[in-house]
């Protein structure tokens, strides 16, 4: 009798190991996931901002640049592309596809901000007008805010995907439904780099 006990022990104990190693695991998955999805929310509310920023920005520049309609144009409907996009994704944050989207629409956004900043240097009155500067540095303060919350994310990301695509964590993984997540990459733009300097 004493030994089918003693083997029904440590079955019993190899279950409640595994079955605490697997909460472990999975509960260690579930705040990765959420951190991830918290440092998305992060990149939303600043590009939120941006989006805010540039119809202001448009306004201003429509007193001085009136030869310019289609910049400006070309600059409201990049936003627009912009807003709708970030919209779209929803709660797919962890969706390759609609992060690919968002990407795009800004990369397109940040094309025609990059031609407008272009434009701008030819007006010196514009350039010189006191709310345009004043938006323009909150654009710019802003810009690094998105980029600080992006390296947030894909940190995120990084850690997360590491302990998704770790072994032993991998058996529980993916059978309970944990995915990949996926980089962000945002283009840079021309005017939002540091001038340079020359002797």
């Amino acid at each position: 009798m004493e030994g089918p006990m003693v083997s029904l022990f440590v079955v019993g104990a190899v279950f409640v190991v595994a079955g605490l190693w697997a909460m472990a695991v999975f509960n260690r998955l579930v705040a990765l996931k959420n951190r991830t999805l918290n440092a998305f929310s992060q990149i939303d509310v600043q590009l939120t901002r941006r989006h805010d920023l540039i119809p202001n920005l448009v306004e201003v520049a429509k007193k001085y640049m009136a030869h310019e309609q289609e910049t400006l144009d070309a600059v409201t409907q990049a936003r627009t592309r912009a807003v709708d996009a970030s919209r779209g994704l929803g709660g797919r944050a962890m969706d390759a596809a609609a992060l690919q989207g968002v990407a795009g629409a800004q990369a397109v956004l940040a094309g025609a901000l990059d031609k407008l900043f272009a434009v701008v240097e030819n007006y010196p009155d514009l350039k010189a007008d006191a709310v345009m500067r004043d938006l323009t540095e909150e654009l710019r303060s802003t810009e690094n805010k998105v980029a600080f919350a992006r390296q947030a994310y894909n940190d995120a990301v990084n850690a997360y995907n590491t302990l998704l695509q770790s072994f032993p964590h991998v058996l529980l993984a993916r059978p309970c439904g944990f995915v990949e997540a996926h980089h962000l990459v945002f283009p840079g733009t021309a005017w939002q780099e540091a001038p340079q300097v020359a002797f």
